[in-house]
Parts: structure tokens; C-alpha cells; sequence
């Protein structure tokens, strides 16, 4: 089978290296470079938080423990050091429910002293009033090019290729398969086509006859956009999550870290990026130091606007269009799904095993569907939310 796959993030290099392990012959087309899209612009927290409906949290538990099963054979990328979480005020009565709901789906959460948080990382500052911290012992971190190298490296040590830069216009069902067409004006043959486009989907799903509509990538202060900071090395202890009201952190490798706080995400402008000393810089060094010790003289490398992607009613989609010559792949958890989608996906354009997983998640939902009638998406702005 000749597979064509478009984009080269996390999406696109899970899908190439589960069809190349099916012996599929693989070719990846890549417009610009790899991780230029939402993988480079990620907090890349690996959760099943606040993922409904019932169906969406069970996708996301499994993708959990795909990169838990892919991780034990070989590479570090995935750091499943845990998560803590606090809230304020109003904050801990959704913070409560939360967490109660988590509990009746038998997700691993307990409630902890501040003393116990201080233990996990020591150099923690817990705001006096916080008495209580949630702890979510099994949910951690990806480094995303590391996740990237992993699969990518596999699925060329299984055969497959990569054309890059080489864009894809357009793709058309031919004589039973996809006619991919390029920039260059020439046009390929393939069995199926994968779209791995990431907020990009929309355009090139059109072209090709099938409806998926995105949320507007590039609207500032909406849901799909946020800002994130990179902090220089810095020689504080901390090797977990932490999601609390004032800023989210995890860490980056080599002593970085990654903040974000929130509530900032209003300011979030992929037309106009702060920079990285500016107002929104200092104000997330600020809350990083009352937050750890050791992070005196903190200060931004870079600060980023990532943009996610995000269908438009907020779910993911994952699915054939109805000539069965594309399947297509968009998500906001592609982190967290990244490595199951792709197996998934596989299984199914190879071996034509359909996933109960996938089920509520096709693509299909919006055949017909007006994109201005769907309301619009409510941006993450509490703990836990993202």
C-alpha cells in the first residue's frame, strides 16, 4: 500500500511510523520543516483533565498509557513525574468537582498537604492559605521533538520517506486512490492520502471534499491561542507539573523551564508577539519566582504564541472522508493522542480495523454542518482547563 501523509509533527510522524510498521510504503510530505506547527509551540502536558465528554477523557487515558507502553521500548521523551494543582477562592469548588469527577472514572487523584507538595518538589512555594493540594501521581510531560525524533527516526528505520520542503494543494480521489497534487504543479499517485495538517486542516481537507472546520488559529485572546515562556537554566528543583491559578510550569530540559499563565492568554496575538522582555515576560518571571526557589534573576529566552488546533465544535476528529481516499487527523490533545492516533489510524487504513475509540470522533459529524452555526469555543482560563 502507498500511503502519502501530509505534515511532519507529532500527528504526522505517529501516522508514518505505524503504517511503515505495517509495511505500508511511507512518504511524508512536509511543507517547511519538522515541529514548524503546533508541536513547536506546545506545554505538552499529558493529562485527562477536564476532557469530556466520557468518551474524550477514555481516549485520552489510553493515549496516556501508549506512550507509557511505547516508552518501555526505548527513548525518553515521556517524564511521567506527576502533577499538582491548587486553586483560589471560587477556584476550589470547581477544583472540588474536578477532581470528584475524576474520581468516579477511577482516575488516579488524591488529595495532599502543602507539606507533602513541598516533599515532590523541593523548592516549591505554596501560598499560605493552600492547604490542600491535588495530586495527580500518573500524568506528566513529553518533550515534543524528543517524541518527534523517537517516531520519525522509527518510521524511516522502517522505510519511510520524507520530501521536504515539498507543499501539498490539493488531494483528489483517483481511480480508487488519492491524486495528491503540489506546488510544484506535478501530481502522485497514492492508495491514501493521511492529512496530519494540523490547524492548517481546514483548507486542504476542503480542496479535498471533505469537511472538517478548524478554529480560527490566529484569532487573538481566543481558544486556540496562548502564550508561552521559555525560561534560561536555571537551578531550581522541580521535575513535575505544577497547574496552579497564577502560572503553569513544567520543565523543558537543561535547567529550562516552560511557564504559562492563563489568564495572560486574553493578550495572546499571533499578529503581534511580545517580546520576550517585555510587560507579559516580566510578569510571568514574576509569579515564576514567588512560585520556586531558585529562579531569582529569571528571565525569558523566548516568548512564544502557540496556536492550537482545534476543530471547530472542539473535539477531536480522527477519520476516512466519504470516498475513502483521505483519512484525516486533527486535534487540540495531539500531544497526549499523538502516539495512539497514529496506531489507531494505522490499523485502520491497513488493516480496515475500525476503533470503538475513535467512534464519536469522525470527521463525518460535519457533513452538512453550518461552521458559523457551531458556538464558538470558550478559551481556557483556570487551572487545569488547557
Amino acid at each position: 500500500m502507498r500511503t502519502a501523509v501530509v505534515g511532519l509533527g507529532v500527528i504526522g510522524a505517529s501516522v508514518a511510523r505505524s503504517l511503515a510498521l505495517a509495511g505500508a510504503e511511507v512518504t511524508v510530505f512536509e511543507r517547511t520543516a519538522p515541529a514548524a506547527g503546533t508541536t513547536g509551540t506546545s506545554f505538552a502536558w499529558i493529562n485527562s483533565h477536564q476532557k469530556n465528554p466520557l468518551a474524550y477523557h477514555e481516549l485520552n487515558v489510553a493515549g496516556i498509557a501508549e506512550h507509557q507502553a511505547l516508552q518501555e521500548a526505548g527513548g525518553q521523551w515521556f517524564f511521567p513525574s506527576g502533577n499538582l494543582e491548587w486553586a483560589h477562592g471560587a477556584g476550589r469548588e470547581r477544583l472540588s468537582a474536578a477532581v470528584d469527577e475524576l474520581r468516579d472514572r477511577a482516575y488516579p487523584v488524591e488529595w495532599i498537604t502543602a507539606a507533602r507538595a513541598r516533599e515532590l518538589v523541593p523548592d516549591l512555594r505554596t501560598p499560605p492559605e493552600v492547604s490542600e493540594v491535588a495530586w495527580y501521581p500518573q500524568e506528566g510531560y513529553v518533550l515534543p521533538v524528543a517524541l518527534l525524533a523517537r517516531l520519525w527516526g522509527e518510521a524511516r528505520d522502517h522505510g519511510a520517506k520524507l520530501r521536504c520542503p515539498e507543499e501539498v494543494t490539493g488531494i483528489t480521489e483517483d481511480g480508487g486512490g488519492a491524486r495528491v497534487a503540489l506546488a510544484s504543479g506535478a501530481a502522485e499517485h497514492f492508495d491514501t492520502a493521511v492529512l496530519a495538517t494540523g490547524r492548517w486542516t481546514e483548507a486542504l481537507a476542503g480542496r479535498s471534499g471533505m469537511a472538517l472546520p478548524m478554529a480560527d488559529p490566529d484569532a487573538a485572546g481566543s481558544a486556540t491561542v496562548g502564550l508561552l515562556g521559555y525560561t534560561a537554566p536555571l537551578p531550581s528543583r522541580v521535575g513535575r507539573v505544577l497547574t496552579t491559578p497564577e502560572l503553569n510550569v513544567r520543565p523543558e530540559g537543561g535547567g529550562r523551564l516552560v511557564v504559562q499563565g492563563l489568564d495572560l492568554d486574553g493578550d495572546a496575538d499571533p499578529a503581534d508577539v511580545p517580546p520576550a522582555d517585555g510587560t507579559h515576560a516580566r510578569e510571568l518571571c514574576t509569579r515564576l519566582r514567588n512560585l520556586l526557589a531558585g529562579t531569582e534573576g529569571a528571565y525569558l529566552e523566548s516568548l512564544r504564541v502557540g496556536r492550537r488546533s482545534m476543530p471547530a465544535d472542539g473535539r477531536t476528529a480522527a477519520g476516512f472522508s466519504a470516498s475513502g481516499a483521505v483519512y484525516a487527523i486533527a486535534t487540540h490533545s495531539g500531544i497526549t493522542l499523538g502516539p495512539l492516533l497514529g496506531r489507531l489510524a494505522a490499523e485502520e487504513i491497513v488493516a480496515g480495523k475500525e476503533s470503538a475509540l475513535l467512534a464519536q470522533f469522525r470527521p463525518a459529524r460535519f457533513s452538512g454542518v453550518d461552521k458559523d452555526s457551531l458556538a464558538p469555543l470558550t478559551p481556557a482560563r483556570f487551572a487545569g482547563q488547557q
